[in-house]
């Protein structure tokens, strides 16, 4: 009888039981597969950009969540005429307004009707563009065109000028009004960018694999194509939310974004213009904290965007 060790031909064929094999356990960190995820975030934490944006936003946050824990003075009571565009003094940093109240308070509670509009921008922004976006890039067909033309019609109008024009027209001027109103005319941008994605992702092997396992094809597109797709949305999200936060304090400084009685960094800023002269600081300091915001999350997505850029990842 021969020997199994050898084959037909006569060439020899180890068997299978002296093929050693080495446990997964015992493999080398660097051989294991990461995910896209893991890549970023190795990415990002050794970028010092990524902590210190990340601070700021943080405590923006914190800032706009709990007012109360950074002053103790009201902003908008307690406003003394005397006071009237005056200098620091104990008690008050940072001088006072044209109505005389303090303009630190302001500042801070101001914090919260900015970054909410901002947020809630974004928030409406990114799911209305994945939706959309998704199910027009794995679709296609008549879905695709139509969506592809309603995203041009939006695209032809400026996001601020068409805010312009609606918050004019409506009863109510709050931040969740302006938030809408910017999610309106902005969805587009995060719509063509999904779209985009999805239309790479599901040309996939792993997608031609799922099809071939008769998985139906909106369950390959919610647990496979959007979530390999999403990454460039995310990176356009990070950095459209301090855009949302300047378009409503554009708004507002403008006279038809939330109304005076509403506190928030445009309505002082335009309030503060007619006093620049005599007192620059009723202007600076509202200006400043937007441009301290804005930027914090432009650098965030700036570190973002090369964490996930495919080649950025290659060339590391």
């Amino acid at each position: 009888m021969p020997n199994k060790k050898y084959a037909s031909q006569g060439h020899y064929v180890a068997p299978l039981e002296d093929t050693p094999v080495a446990p997964i356990d015992k493999l080398d960190e660097s051989q294991k597969a990461r995910s896209t995820w893991a890549d970023a975030w190795e990415s990002m934490r050794r970028r010092p950009t990524f902590w210190i944006s990340s601070v700021l936003i943080v405590l923006i946050v914190v800032v706009a969540l709990f007012p109360g824990l950074f002053t103790s003075v009201s902003p908008d009571k307690n406003c003394l005429l005397a006071n009237s565009n005056g200098g620091g003094e104990p008690g008050h940093p940072l001088g006072f307004t044209r109505q005389g109240c303090d303009v630190y308070a302001r500042l801070i509670f101001g914090t919260q009707a900015s970054v909410t509009v901002g947020l809630l921008a974004t928030l409406l922004v990114t799911i209305v563009g994945i939706v959309i976006g998704a199910l027009a890039g794995y679709y296609g067909g008549l879905l695709d065109s139509l969506v592809s033309r309603l995203g041009d019609i939006f695209f032809a109008i400026p996001t601020v000028l068409g805010a312009i024009v609606l918050m004019s027209v409506l009863p109510s001027r709050t931040p969740v009004t302006v938030a809408l109103v910017l999610s309106i005319f902005a969805w587009p941008q995060i719509a063509r960018i999904m779209r985009g994605a999805v239309l790479s992702a599901k040309n996939s092997d792993y997608v031609m694999a799922s099809v071939a396992l008769g998985v139906s094809r909106f369950k390959i597109l919610l647990r496979h194509v959007v979530p390999n797709a999403i990454a460039p949305v995310i990176v356009i999200a990070t950095v459209s939310l301090g855009t949302f936060i300047v378009a409503e304090s554009t708004l507002s400084f403008l006279g038809i974004g939330l109304p005076p009685s509403v506190m928030s960094w445009g309505n002082d800023i335009g309030q503060a213009r007619t006093s620049i002269r005599t007192s620059p600081q009723t202007l600076l300091y509202p200006a400043a904290a937007l441009s301290l915001t804005v930027l914090s999350f432009l650098m965030l997505g700036d570190v973002v965007r090369d964490a996930l850029d495919p080649k950025a990842r290659a060339r590391r």
